[in-house]
Protein backbone atom coordinates (compact mmCIF):
# COMPACT_ATOMS: atom_id res chain seq x y z
CA UNK A 1 0.00 0.00 0.00
CA UNK A 2 1.20 3.80 -0.60
CA UNK A 3 2.69 5.72 2.05
CA UNK A 4 1.02 8.99 2.75
CA UNK A 5 3.26 11.66 4.36
CA UNK A 6 1.65 11.89 8.15
CA UNK A 7 0.67 15.33 7.25
CA UNK A 8 -2.17 14.14 4.45
CA UNK A 9 -2.58 11.20 6.72
CA UNK A 10 -3.90 13.54 9.37
CA UNK A 11 -6.33 15.51 6.96
CA UNK A 12 -7.63 12.67 5.45
CA UNK A 13 -8.67 11.32 9.03
CA UNK A 14 -10.11 15.34 9.87
CA UNK A 15 -12.02 15.38 6.36
CA UNK A 16 -13.23 11.82 6.99
CA UNK A 17 -14.25 13.00 10.22
CA UNK A 18 -15.58 16.04 9.19
CA UNK A 19 -17.90 13.93 6.85
CA UNK A 20 -19.08 11.69 9.00
CA UNK A 21 -20.23 14.90 11.41
CA UNK A 22 -21.84 16.06 8.38
CA UNK A 23 -23.94 13.17 7.55
CA UNK A 24 -25.08 12.62 11.57
CA UNK A 25 -25.75 16.17 12.15
CA UNK A 26 -27.59 16.10 9.16
CA UNK A 27 -30.36 13.27 9.83
CA UNK A 28 -30.51 14.08 13.89
CA UNK A 29 -33.36 16.02 14.52
CA UNK A 30 -33.46 19.39 16.23
CA UNK A 31 -34.56 17.97 19.45
CA UNK A 32 -31.31 15.64 18.80
CA UNK A 33 -28.94 18.46 18.22
CA UNK A 34 -30.03 20.43 21.29
CA UNK A 35 -30.21 17.86 24.08
CA UNK A 36 -28.07 15.24 24.77
CA UNK A 37 -29.76 12.48 26.75
CA UNK A 38 -28.37 11.52 30.05
CA UNK A 39 -31.02 9.13 31.50
CA UNK A 40 -34.41 8.55 30.69
CA UNK A 41 -36.79 11.17 32.15
CA UNK A 42 -39.59 10.23 34.84
CA UNK A 43 -42.48 9.55 33.43
CA UNK A 44 -43.98 11.54 35.99
CA UNK A 45 -43.78 13.58 39.09
CA UNK A 46 -45.63 11.97 41.96
CA UNK A 47 -48.78 14.62 42.39
CA UNK A 48 -50.96 13.64 39.50
CA UNK A 49 -54.56 14.84 39.32
CA UNK A 50 -57.40 13.36 36.95
CA UNK A 51 -60.37 15.50 36.57
CA UNK A 52 -63.28 13.28 35.34
CA UNK A 53 -65.63 16.03 33.11
CA UNK A 54 -65.06 18.56 31.48
CA UNK A 55 -68.21 21.14 32.04
CA UNK A 56 -68.27 23.92 34.08
CA UNK A 57 -67.58 22.43 37.56
CA UNK A 58 -65.00 20.20 36.12
CA UNK A 59 -62.67 23.11 34.43
CA UNK A 60 -63.44 25.67 37.44
CA UNK A 61 -61.47 22.94 39.54
CA UNK A 62 -58.53 22.17 36.68
CA UNK A 63 -58.14 26.21 36.60
CA UNK A 64 -57.79 26.78 40.15
CA UNK A 65 -55.92 24.07 40.59
CA UNK A 66 -53.12 24.99 37.90
CA UNK A 67 -52.89 28.40 38.75
CA UNK A 68 -52.41 27.09 42.39
CA UNK A 69 -49.38 24.89 41.61
CA UNK A 70 -51.04 22.32 43.55
CA UNK A 71 -50.40 19.26 40.84
CA UNK A 72 -47.20 18.25 38.88
CA UNK A 73 -49.94 16.91 36.07
CA UNK A 74 -53.82 17.29 35.27
CA UNK A 75 -55.35 14.52 33.53
CA UNK A 76 -58.71 15.34 31.68
CA UNK A 77 -61.13 12.53 30.81
CA UNK A 78 -64.67 13.10 29.19
CA UNK A 79 -66.53 10.79 26.32
CA UNK A 80 -67.28 14.67 24.30
CA UNK A 81 -63.69 13.83 22.61
CA UNK A 82 -63.70 17.53 20.48
CA UNK A 83 -64.59 19.66 23.80
CA UNK A 84 -61.77 17.56 26.11
CA UNK A 85 -59.15 18.56 23.25
CA UNK A 86 -60.21 21.96 22.94
CA UNK A 87 -60.68 22.59 27.02
CA UNK A 88 -56.82 20.48 27.39
CA UNK A 89 -55.65 23.27 24.29
CA UNK A 90 -56.53 25.97 25.97
CA UNK A 91 -55.00 25.30 29.30
CA UNK A 92 -51.68 24.27 27.44
CA UNK A 93 -51.68 27.94 25.39
CA UNK A 94 -51.55 29.43 28.95
CA UNK A 95 -48.41 27.36 30.31
CA UNK A 96 -45.78 29.45 29.72
CA UNK A 97 -47.64 32.20 32.18
CA UNK A 98 -47.41 29.27 34.99
CA UNK A 99 -45.50 26.52 36.68
CA UNK A 100 -44.47 24.19 33.92
CA UNK A 101 -47.65 21.46 34.78
CA UNK A 102 -48.39 18.72 32.70
CA UNK A 103 -51.94 18.41 30.95
CA UNK A 104 -53.19 15.52 28.89
CA UNK A 105 -56.58 14.67 28.19
CA UNK A 106 -58.07 11.44 26.40
CA UNK A 107 -61.33 9.78 26.13
CA UNK A 108 -59.24 6.52 27.24
CA UNK A 109 -59.34 6.28 31.28
CA UNK A 110 -55.46 5.21 30.55
CA UNK A 111 -54.21 8.57 30.46
CA UNK A 112 -55.44 8.70 34.19
CA UNK A 113 -52.40 6.32 34.83
CA UNK A 114 -50.53 6.95 38.03
CA UNK A 115 -52.87 9.54 39.47
CA UNK A 116 -52.65 10.18 43.56
CA UNK A 117 -56.11 12.15 43.37
CA UNK A 118 -59.03 11.29 40.82
CA UNK A 119 -61.69 14.30 40.99
CA UNK A 120 -65.15 12.98 39.42
CA UNK A 121 -67.29 16.10 38.76
CA UNK A 122 -69.37 14.18 35.56
CA UNK A 123 -72.99 13.20 36.26
CA UNK A 124 -76.15 13.56 34.96
CA UNK A 125 -78.39 16.85 35.42
CA UNK A 126 -82.13 16.94 37.28
CA UNK A 127 -84.63 17.29 34.41
CA UNK A 128 -87.84 18.94 35.30
CA UNK A 129 -89.79 16.72 36.99
CA UNK A 130 -87.35 14.34 37.70
CA UNK A 131 -87.11 13.32 41.47
CA UNK A 132 -83.95 13.39 43.19
CA UNK A 133 -83.90 9.02 43.50
CA UNK A 134 -83.88 9.19 39.64
CA UNK A 135 -81.07 11.36 39.36
CA UNK A 136 -79.30 9.66 41.73
CA UNK A 137 -80.03 6.12 40.33
CA UNK A 138 -79.14 8.24 36.75
CA UNK A 139 -75.69 9.12 37.55
CA UNK A 140 -75.08 5.61 39.80
CA UNK A 141 -75.47 4.04 36.36
CA UNK A 142 -73.09 6.91 34.69
CA UNK A 143 -70.44 5.85 37.77
CA UNK A 144 -70.56 1.90 37.38
CA UNK A 145 -68.58 3.43 34.08
CA UNK A 146 -66.14 5.71 35.74
CA UNK A 147 -64.96 4.38 39.03
CA UNK A 148 -64.25 0.76 38.55
CA UNK A 149 -61.33 2.41 35.01
CA UNK A 150 -59.87 4.84 37.71
CA UNK A 151 -59.11 2.11 40.21
CA UNK A 152 -57.89 -0.28 37.54
CA UNK A 153 -55.17 2.49 36.31
CA UNK A 154 -54.48 3.73 39.75
CA UNK A 155 -55.02 1.72 42.66
CA UNK A 156 -53.47 3.68 45.41
CA UNK A 157 -55.75 6.94 44.18
CA UNK A 158 -57.80 8.89 46.44
CA UNK A 159 -60.97 9.54 44.84
CA UNK A 160 -62.71 12.81 45.66
CA UNK A 161 -66.66 13.12 44.28
CA UNK A 162 -68.11 16.54 43.77
CA UNK A 163 -70.71 15.10 41.08
CA UNK A 164 -74.40 16.13 42.98
CA UNK A 165 -76.02 14.76 45.47
CA UNK A 166 -72.29 14.42 46.26
CA UNK A 167 -73.14 12.80 49.98
CA UNK A 168 -74.94 9.84 47.92
CA UNK A 169 -72.61 9.28 44.92
CA UNK A 170 -70.07 9.28 47.54
CA UNK A 171 -71.35 6.77 48.97
CA UNK A 172 -71.78 5.01 45.34
CA UNK A 173 -68.05 5.30 44.62
CA UNK A 174 -67.09 3.94 47.87
CA UNK A 175 -69.14 0.93 46.43
CA UNK A 176 -68.04 0.71 43.23
CA UNK A 177 -64.16 1.57 43.87
CA UNK A 178 -63.46 -1.71 46.83
CA UNK A 179 -61.33 1.10 48.12
CA UNK A 180 -60.91 1.60 52.41
CA UNK A 181 -63.48 4.29 53.23
CA UNK A 182 -60.68 6.80 54.23
CA UNK A 183 -59.88 7.11 50.92
CA UNK A 184 -63.17 7.76 48.99
CA UNK A 185 -64.47 11.87 49.87
CA UNK A 186 -67.14 14.04 48.84
CA UNK A 187 -66.33 17.71 48.44
CA UNK A 188 -69.50 17.95 50.57
CA UNK A 189 -70.37 20.84 52.89
CA UNK A 190 -66.69 22.67 52.70
CA UNK A 191 -68.07 25.10 50.01
CA UNK A 192 -71.46 25.87 52.40
CA UNK A 193 -69.16 26.18 55.08
CA UNK A 194 -67.42 29.06 53.08
CA UNK A 195 -70.51 30.66 51.96
CA UNK A 196 -71.31 30.68 56.31
CA UNK A 197 -68.24 32.32 56.47
CA UNK A 198 -68.15 34.35 53.84
CA UNK A 199 -72.14 35.83 54.88
CA UNK A 200 -70.80 36.12 58.31
CA UNK A 201 -68.16 38.38 57.57
CA UNK A 202 -70.61 40.84 55.54
CA UNK A 203 -72.98 40.99 58.44
CA UNK A 204 -69.54 41.77 60.70
CA UNK A 205 -67.55 43.72 58.19
CA UNK A 206 -64.09 41.87 58.86
CA UNK A 207 -62.78 38.70 56.60
CA UNK A 208 -63.56 35.61 55.95
CA UNK A 209 -60.80 34.05 57.05
CA UNK A 210 -61.46 35.90 60.36
CA UNK A 211 -65.56 34.15 60.79
CA UNK A 212 -65.20 30.53 62.15
CA UNK A 213 -68.43 28.27 61.54
CA UNK A 214 -69.26 24.65 59.96
CA UNK A 215 -71.84 23.71 57.91
CA UNK A 216 -72.01 20.05 58.33
CA UNK A 217 -74.70 17.16 57.41
CA UNK A 218 -75.74 16.90 54.19
CA UNK A 219 -74.82 18.93 50.93
CA UNK A 220 -78.17 20.18 50.49
CA UNK A 221 -81.76 21.03 52.62
CA UNK A 222 -81.30 19.27 55.34
CA UNK A 223 -77.63 20.48 56.27
CA UNK A 224 -76.69 21.54 59.72
CA UNK A 225 -75.47 25.11 61.04
CA UNK A 226 -72.99 24.24 63.88
CA UNK A 227 -74.29 27.65 65.70
CA UNK A 228 -72.71 27.02 68.93
CA UNK A 229 -68.95 26.76 67.19
CA UNK A 230 -69.62 30.06 65.34
CA UNK A 231 -66.73 32.35 66.37
CA UNK A 232 -65.32 35.10 65.16
CA UNK A 233 -61.62 36.03 65.79
CA UNK A 234 -61.80 33.76 68.28
CA UNK A 235 -65.12 35.01 70.58
CA UNK A 236 -67.93 32.79 70.46
CA UNK A 237 -71.14 34.63 68.67
CA UNK A 238 -73.22 32.77 71.41
CA UNK A 239 -71.02 34.58 74.21
CA UNK A 240 -72.82 37.69 72.95
CA UNK A 241 -75.78 36.67 71.85
CA UNK A 242 -76.83 32.95 73.42
CA UNK A 243 -79.72 33.18 71.00
CA UNK A 244 -77.82 33.13 68.18
CA UNK A 245 -79.43 30.68 65.69
CA UNK A 246 -82.19 29.92 67.63
CA UNK A 247 -85.84 30.62 66.60
CA UNK A 248 -86.24 33.06 69.63
CA UNK A 249 -83.27 35.07 68.15
CA UNK A 250 -84.36 38.87 67.90
CA UNK A 251 -81.20 39.31 65.50
CA UNK A 252 -82.33 36.31 63.12
CA UNK A 253 -78.98 34.86 62.85
CA UNK A 254 -80.68 31.89 61.29
CA UNK A 255 -81.62 33.59 58.13
CA UNK A 256 -78.11 33.45 57.00
CA UNK A 257 -78.15 29.29 57.12
CA UNK A 258 -81.32 29.74 54.79
CA UNK A 259 -78.86 31.80 52.39
CA UNK A 260 -76.43 28.72 52.43
CA UNK A 261 -78.87 26.53 51.46
CA UNK A 262 -80.51 28.71 48.86
CA UNK A 263 -77.27 30.50 47.11
CA UNK A 264 -76.31 27.22 44.65
CA UNK A 265 -80.15 27.83 43.75
CA UNK A 266 -79.32 31.39 43.66
CA UNK A 267 -76.58 31.79 41.19
CA UNK A 268 -77.96 28.56 39.14
CA UNK A 269 -80.72 31.02 38.22
CA UNK A 270 -78.88 34.02 37.47
CA UNK A 271 -76.01 32.42 35.71
CA UNK A 272 -76.86 28.57 34.88
CA UNK A 273 -74.84 27.00 36.72
CA UNK A 274 -72.10 27.03 39.54
CA UNK A 275 -68.45 26.95 38.83
CA UNK A 276 -65.49 28.86 40.62
CA UNK A 277 -66.31 28.41 44.03
CA UNK A 278 -66.30 24.85 43.74
CA UNK A 279 -63.51 24.72 41.80
CA UNK A 280 -61.62 26.71 44.65
CA UNK A 281 -63.09 24.64 47.09
CA UNK A 282 -61.64 21.18 45.54
CA UNK A 283 -58.36 22.77 44.88
CA UNK A 284 -58.11 23.40 48.81
CA UNK A 285 -58.95 19.52 48.88
CA UNK A 286 -56.71 18.84 46.46
CA UNK A 287 -53.71 20.36 47.67
CA UNK A 288 -54.62 19.09 51.53
CA UNK A 289 -55.03 15.70 50.39
CA UNK A 290 -51.43 16.35 47.83
CA UNK A 291 -49.37 18.08 50.42
CA UNK A 292 -49.85 16.18 53.31
CA UNK A 293 -51.05 19.31 55.69
CA UNK A 294 -53.49 17.41 57.72
CA UNK A 295 -56.17 20.78 57.62
CA UNK A 296 -59.34 20.22 58.53
CA UNK A 297 -62.37 20.73 56.05
CA UNK A 298 -66.34 19.59 55.79
CA UNK A 299 -66.37 17.24 53.97
CA UNK A 300 -68.58 14.29 53.46
CA UNK A 301 -66.78 10.85 54.77
CA UNK A 302 -67.69 7.41 56.46
CA UNK A 303 -69.58 7.76 59.73
CA UNK A 304 -70.88 4.90 60.60
CA UNK A 305 -70.88 5.27 64.65
CA UNK A 306 -70.31 8.93 64.76
CA UNK A 307 -72.75 10.30 66.70
CA UNK A 308 -75.25 7.58 66.89
CA UNK A 309 -75.42 7.20 62.84
CA UNK A 310 -76.08 3.48 62.06
CA UNK A 311 -75.95 3.17 58.66
CA UNK A 312 -73.71 3.14 56.11
CA UNK A 313 -73.37 7.16 55.54
CA UNK A 314 -71.16 9.25 53.78
CA UNK A 315 -72.16 12.48 55.37
CA UNK A 316 -70.16 15.95 56.00
CA UNK A 317 -68.43 16.40 59.52
CA UNK A 318 -64.74 18.38 60.09
CA UNK A 319 -62.72 15.97 58.81
CA UNK A 320 -58.43 15.61 58.91
CA UNK A 321 -57.10 15.59 55.09
CA UNK A 322 -53.36 14.54 54.17
CA UNK A 323 -51.82 11.84 51.90
CA UNK A 324 -53.93 9.13 52.90
CA UNK A 325 -57.18 10.79 53.05
CA UNK A 326 -59.40 11.29 56.00
CA UNK A 327 -57.20 10.16 58.99
CA UNK A 328 -59.35 11.81 61.39
CA UNK A 329 -62.79 13.46 62.28
CA UNK A 330 -63.21 15.57 64.90
CA UNK A 331 -65.30 14.90 67.98
CA UNK A 332 -67.03 17.76 68.08
CA UNK A 333 -69.09 19.39 71.14
CA UNK A 334 -72.81 19.64 69.35
CA UNK A 335 -75.81 20.24 71.20
CA UNK A 336 -78.72 18.33 72.05
CA UNK A 337 -80.46 20.22 68.97
CA UNK A 338 -77.63 19.97 66.68
CA UNK A 339 -77.13 16.12 67.18
CA UNK A 340 -80.86 15.48 66.07
CA UNK A 341 -80.34 17.41 63.20
CA UNK A 342 -77.41 15.76 62.06
CA UNK A 343 -78.73 12.22 62.24
CA UNK A 344 -82.21 13.45 60.56
CA UNK A 345 -79.78 14.79 57.83
CA UNK A 346 -77.91 11.24 57.86
CA UNK A 347 -81.18 9.57 57.50
CA UNK A 348 -82.37 11.43 54.88
CA UNK A 349 -79.71 10.21 52.54
CA UNK A 350 -79.66 7.06 53.70
CA UNK A 351 -83.94 6.58 52.82
CA UNK A 352 -82.29 7.52 49.44
CA UNK A 353 -79.38 5.10 48.87
CA UNK A 354 -80.97 1.90 50.20
CA UNK A 355 -83.57 1.71 47.17
CA UNK A 356 -80.40 2.33 44.75
CA UNK A 357 -79.41 -0.78 42.43
CA UNK A 358 -76.18 -1.26 41.86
Amino acid sequence: MPKFPMRLTKLLKITKTSICARFLSSIMTSEEKLLKKVAEPAPQAGSKVTIVGVGQVGMACAFSILTQNIASEIALVDVMADKLKGEMMDLQHGLTFLKNIKVTAGTDYSVSAGSRLCIVTAGARQKEGESRLNLVQRNTDIFKGIIPNLVKHSPDTILLIVSNPVDVLTYVAWKLSGLPHNRVIGSGTNLDSSRFRFLLSERFGVAPSSCHGWIIGEHGDTSVPIWSGVNVAGVRLREVNPKAGKEDDPEEWKKLHHQVVQSAYEVIKLKGYTSWAIGLSVATLAQAILRNSSGVFAVSTYVKGYNGIENDIFISVPSVLGSNGVSHVVNMNFTADETSQLQKSAGTLNDVQVKLKF
